[in-house]
């Protein structure tokens, strides 16, 4: 879901939003098709990243565990048109704007089962190997709350 200068707007990623996994599922109808969840791809984009669940709950396969941290005034100087990664950063979990109480409440009212991965694509922990695995270590406490 992130755009360099040379792809924008042109998506790499088709699943990008509801109205367009609809027509997905429509044209596709297998039960081995489905999404991997990311509720930081809501964020950058300005949408709800709960309210999907509910609708498409059958669909989803995996999960993404990964924040983002959007920035208001950075994207009323750049615009929508901009590149989404001049007005938002990937964050670990806990670090960003997603209401993590909210995404894994909904995951138990939706009777999810499947993996969720932690997916660590935070520049503040890009520096060393150490700062990785302290990513991943925080990233798992943080989320221990909600997952046994």
């Amino acid at each position: 879901m992130y755009y360099s200068q040379d792809e924008w707007p042109g998506v790499k990623n088709l699943a990008a939003s509801p109205k367009i996994w609809r027509d997905m599922f429509s044209a596709i109808d297998s039960e081995n098709f489905g999404l991997n969840y990311d509720p930081s791809h809501f964020i950058w984009q300005r949408m709800d990243y709960i309210k999907p669940m509910s609708e498409f709950s059958n669909m989803i396969f995996h999960c993404h565990i990964k924040d983002a941290k959007f920035f208001k005034d950075k994207y009323d100087d750049a615009g929508f048109f901009a590149v989404p990664l001049e007005y938002h950063v990937p964050k670990i979990p806990g670090y960003g704007d997603i209401n993590w109480s909210d995404f894994f409440c909904t995951l138990s009212e939706i009777r999810y089962e499947g993996c969720i991965t932690i997916e660590i694509g935070d520049y503040s922990f890009e520096n060393s190997f150490e700062e990785r695995r302290q990513a991943i270590l925080q990233s798992q406490k943080f989320i221990q709350q909600w997952v046994l």
